[in-house]
């Protein structure tokens, strides 16, 4: 069994720096911690409709490589962050 010997501290003040080191630890853990969504799939459809936008220009925008799509099947899919991350900033 390996001991360590702290000299100079009590019992009491290494365990209040251990709980403050503890609680930063999870301060810094709360502010960036970001909960991990669940892959939304959106059909062709509902990607025109978000967008205000006719089935023929989400054809065309994925045949331009502007959308990406999933396929399962005969269906089509778009990621709902692939879309969101489509629409760029407009500089001024």
């Amino acid at each position: 069994m390996q001991q360590i010997q702290f000299i100079g501290t009590t019992p009491n003040a290494l365990i209040d720096l251990i709980d403050e080191t503890v609680k930063k630890r999870l301060e810094d853990l709360k502010k960036n911690f970001e909960p991990k969504q669940p892959k939304e799939y959106l059909s062709r459809q509902e990607v025109a409709k978000m967008l205000s936008v006719d089935l023929s220009t989400v054809h065309n925008w994925t045949k331009k490589g502007i959308l990406t799509a999933h396929q399962i099947g005969g269906r089509v899919f778009y990621l709902r962050t692939d879309v969101e991350n489509a629409i760029v900033k407009l500089k001024n």
